[in-house]
């Protein structure tokens, strides 16, 4: 593997059909410092060939954040300075686009007291509310990547070497984001025409509930008047479209807020926040989780479901089978950005207002009023399987099977 090579072809990627990165458009950088020679691509391309605005690098280290819960006092942690808030908006207001790469450890917080880790996300999440909320209504693209770190290539695959690990996770990311193939571009304009055939399917049919049956889950959810379904390319509020997550296998929309009825479960970890949550599972009724349970984590999923009413709540549907790109490398990456795109899933809170006819021009209220769910969260777990079944019903109480055994009908 010519690492280098891929590197350069990944940036490219995460730059042309990630962020759709435009001349004389500033770009928002934020990157683990591991990821530096990922860095150097993506800002000699940017800077070179796109001729770019202003480059704004923010680099992170997971250790230094464990170290500062570890040892900062709660008041320094919840001091979010007005400069931080005042740099955020100028940089929307100069039509940055925003692209950020992960590389994280699974149990980076381990040990932590989640009372701290879930008052530290409320707070930040609410002093970001109106930047996320931007992100969110596709005022602002933006863009997901991901490299290697020790920490999590060795929990991913133990049994390797430090050195032999490292290498796998690289080949399995460039395998997920088609980075592996001559011409990665060219792969994601295929794969995206692919997506564009399913969401067309199931916006012409105008669904008014799915019912999913599957080991620990009997769950009917309630799909919106006007809602749409979303695969692959968004379309930003300034007319250039993006694909925020590389890789992408979904076709997501959303639910109606109290529309959800029965039982759910998952079937892979979910990494929040440096915390692992395992063998989860909720009780739906009108809409709200009215019990729940984890074998692994579950003092961490109490404190989320605190947050807010609106993370009592689902926000996103996703289809993804199991027979795809990522699925069929039978790992479990304890990242979402790669498991949900191995797993049908749903997301815990906000929901994505493009995913609604007229959504992006509704303030939260009209959002609620239409449907909606609104929250200061969004978090994605994984429920699809090989023994996954999700039926489709419009109007009239026709019923079209849309999964069985866990793949497209």
């Amino acid at each position: 593997m010519d690492l280098r090579k891929n590197l350069t072809k990944y940036a490219e990627l995460l730059l042309r059909k990630g962020i759709n990165l435009q001349e004389g458009q500033d770009l928002v950088l934020r990157a683990p410092v591991d990821a530096k020679e990922l860095v150097e691509e993506i800002v000699t391309i940017a800077y070179r060939d796109i001729k770019c605005g202003k480059i704004h690098i923010d680099w992170s280290h997971g250790k230094l954040t464990r170290i500062s819960y570890e040892h900062a006092s709660e008041e320094v942690l919840l001091d979010i300075p007005d400069y931080f808030l005042k740099k955020q908006r100028e940089l929307l207001d100069r039509g940055a686009a925003m692209l950020s790469i992960m590389s994280s450890d699974p149990k980076l917080l381990a040990g932590i007291n989640p009372n701290l880790i879930a008052k530290v996300g409320k707070h930040f999440a609410i002093s970001l509310k109106p930047f996320s909320s931007e992100l969110m209504s596709g005022k602002v693209r933006w863009g997901l990547g991901a490299i290697p770190c020790l920490p999590w290539a060795k929990t991913v695959f133990p049994e390797l070497s430090d050195d032999d690990a490292m290498d796998k996770l690289w080949e399995y990311i460039f395998a997920c984001t088609r980075v592996d193939q001559e011409d990665p571009i060219q792969a994601w304009e295929k794969h995206v025409d692919e997506l564009k055939v399913k969401k067309t399917f199931l916006n012409d049919k105008k669904f008014t509930k799915l019912h999913y049956k599957g080991p620990g889950t009997d769950l009917t959810v309630e799909l919106p008047k006007g809602h749409i379904w979303v695969a692959g390319p968004k379309e930003a509020t300034d007319g250039f479209e993006f694909i925020p997550n590389i890789p992408t296998e979904e076709v997501f929309t959303l639910n109606t807020r109290n529309g959800v009825n029965g039982t759910l479960s998952s079937t892979m970890p979910l990494n929040l926040r440096g915390s692992l949550i395992e063998d989860f599972s909720f009780v739906f009724k009108d809409g709200k989780i009215v019990d729940y349970d984890a074998k692994v984590g579950k003092e961490v999923l109490a404190k989320l479901l605190e947050m807010d009413e609106g993370i009592l709540h689902l926000g996103e549907v996703a289809l993804v089978p199991v027979d795809s790109p990522i699925s069929n490398l039978n790992t479990i990456f304890y990242n979402t950005l790669y498991d949900e795109n191995a797993s049908c899933h749903f997301a815990l809170g906000k929901a994505y207002p493009y995913t609604l006819e007229g959504g992006v021009s509704m303030n939260d209220e009209q959002l609620i009023e239409a449907g909606a769910n609104v929250s200061l969260a969004h978090v994605d777990f994984m429920v699809g399987s090989k023994d996954l079944t999700i039926n489709g019903y419009d109007a009239e109480g026709n019923v079209t099977p849309i999964f069985i055994n866990g793949n497209w009908a």
